[in-house]
């Protein structure tokens, strides 16, 4: 991998900062409300000692990003790149969880589109894991264009694997919803 999967990524809303340890405390404000996990496949991420496992998690695969709202200077949620596959040309992005705040306001759309933008420069494809049950995740994720095209069970670490939905959005595809708007 000759390329950067945490890189510092800003635009007119966000700024997206490699999550660092000393990140814990204010990621954990945000993550504490049950309301942001309740379709998630883990709806107990808001306890501490689970998030910290999931934290935990972030660090090690060392792509993931604190997401900081521009307007406010406040820490709004986390994502991640990982699972960069050289023989296929194609990596994830996932792990994704924003505050209630944040919700309906294009957040997702302005955090997904900065990232797609940064790594369609290095691969040709991205995949999603989203839970099954997940369904707010899985309508943000066919609006910034990716189509659902596996099931498969994921591993969390430190956590129980769980049925997840596989979407993917090429770059062409990329580059066609672009240039269309």
């Amino acid at each position: 991998m000759d390329f950067s999967i945490q890189p510092v990524l800003e635009n007119e809303r966000v700024i997206l900062y490699p999550l660092q340890e000393e990140d814990f405390e204010a990621l954990y404000n945000t993550a504490s409300d049950p309301k942001i996990w309740e379709q998630h496949p883990n709806k107990n991420r808001w306890q501490q000692d689970i998030f910290r496992t999931f934290f935990e998690g972030a660090m090690q695969s060392k792509g993931a990003f604190k997401i900081v709202d521009k307007a406010t200077g406040e820490v709004i949620g986390s994502t991640r790149f990982y699972g960069y596959n050289e023989q296929d040309n194609s990596i994830l992005i996932g792990y994704t969880f924003y505050a209630t705040s944040s919700w309906g306001k294009g957040i997702n759309l302005a955090v997904k589109g900065m990232m797609l933008d940064y790594i369609f420069q290095f691969v040709s494809k991205v995949f999603f894991h989203i839970g099954a049950k997940n369904i707010r995740s899985q309508i943000a994720t066919i609006r910034v264009g990716a189509e659902k095209v596996a099931e498969e069970e994921v591993a969390y670490i430190g956590e129980a694997s769980q049925l997840n939905f596989v979407y993917e959005i090429s770059k062409e595809k990329w580059a066609r919803l672009k240039g269309s708007n």
